[in-house]
């Protein structure tokens, strides 16, 4: 593998991996922090690295992070990725605690990071029964009244919002203009009145749910960022989204490609391991070379990113979000078919894998708004 990184960085994942070797163990130390997988997010494990100073990657110093790199950040979220930190909720935190940076007042920035990096959970609060892939769709609404806002409606696949302590919303506040305008953001604090969260099945456990908005009072200075300005202020994450959730994908993708190569190495039929057949060696060959690729791409598009920090690189955001949630998606189908059962048994945990992959290519933008948002920056 070509590795760019310096003795800092080297030294990071070094002190990652020590930890969650030592923090998460096995599978049933793994199982004993998310409730036997039921919730993907360990309050306890998530405490530590925020004593441990990692939640605050990026966060800048004046507000008491660690302001280093995009590098960084993909390289923490790689590497827990890879030892299956249940850590579920830094990625939404992150996101939100990006936006609470970069357009919050200074009073409310300076509260909300710091609950972030003291381990409080953040969430996000976008999609919409009608609205999910079109944001601009967005029809929640929030009402000036009595010197505040009265929110009405309702949002869905809002992620860990039923242990958040403060809910990025975005919400129309006017209907003039455009469809993306007059959306603003708006700071909803854990518990506030008017407000109803309703979890939401699904096969990766408590994860997603379901927000209700009844005439919820929220203050005048819960506003992030400037009335009606919602949109452009969306624009400006979305590398750091894209890039956290590459970043995240690339490192359960490595997790799947290391799984499988021990299985079929250890696995024997026939008088000899499964994997000297070469049905299954060229195939490994092919994710071995794939695996690469994605490395290399989201690695380059970080740099990029910390290279042009004011500049929005859809196309190159975009691709790395792309290839590596359809690589590893790819990669666990393709794991849980050569380790044959052992592949579907929640012993082998690539079950596991499969599950977490498969919903990646939709959150955060599906598989194919990226590529078509990769194919209008050709012209097309």
């Amino acid at each position: 593998m070509i590795d760019r990184l310096t003795d800092e960085q080297r030294d990071f994942v070094a002190a990652i991996s020590n930890f969650c070797q030592r923090e998460i163990g096995d599978r049933e130390r793994r199982g004993k922090l998310t409730d036997g997988g039921k919730n993907p997010h360990s309050a306890e494990l998530y405490e530590k690295m925020a004593d441990l100073g990692w939640l605050g990657i990026t966060v800048p110093e004046q507000y008491g992070g660690a302001g280093q790199a995009m590098v960084d950040l993909v390289l923490f979220l790689e590497s827990t990725a890879y030892w299956q930190a249940p850590i579920y909720a830094f990625v939404t935190s992150a996101i939100a605690a990006a936006s609470y940076e970069k357009f919050a007042a200074e009073e409310q920035k300076r509260r909300v990071l710091a609950d972030f990096l003291r381990g409080k959970v953040l969430a996000v609060s976008m999609s919409e029964p009608g609205a999910g892939s079109d944001v601009g769709a967005l029809a929640c609404k929030a009402e000036q009244r009595d010197g505040g806002w009265v929110v009405n409606g309702q949002k869905t696949w809002c992620s860990n919002a039923h242990i958040a302590e403060h809910i990025l919303l975005v919400a129309r506040t006017s209907t003039a203009g455009g469809k993306h305008d007059g959306l603003t953001m708006f700071s909803v604090p854990a518990g506030v009145d008017g407000l109803t969260v309703q979890g939401i099945d699904t096969m990766g456990g408590r994860e997603v749910n379901d927000l209700y908005f009844t005439d919820c009072f929220l203050p005048g200075d819960a506003v992030i960022g400037a009335v009606g300005q919602g949109w452009s202020q969306l624009m400006a994450g979305l590398n750091l989204e894209r890039m956290i959730l590459a970043a995240n994908m690339l490192g359960t993708a490595r997790r799947a490609f290391d799984d499988t190569v021990a299985y079929v190495r250890e696995r024997h039929q026939f008088g000899r391991s499964v994997g000297s057949f070469q049905a299954l060696r060229h195939r490994i060959a092919d994710h071995a070379t794939e695996l690469e690729c994605t490395r290399l791409l989201v690695h380059e598009v970080a740099r990029q990113i910390d290279a042009h920090p004011d500049q929005l690189l859809p196309r190159e955001a975009s691709m790395a979000k792309l290839k590596a949630t359809e690589f590893a998606k790819a990669m666990a189908l393709d794991g849980m078919q050569m380790m044959g059962g052992y592949g579907y048994a929640t012993e082998y945990g690539m079950e596991r894998l499969l599950r977490l992959t498969v919903v990646s290519t939709v959150y955060g933008g599906t598989s194919e708004i990226q590529r078509d948002i990769i194919g209008k920056t050709y012209g097309l």
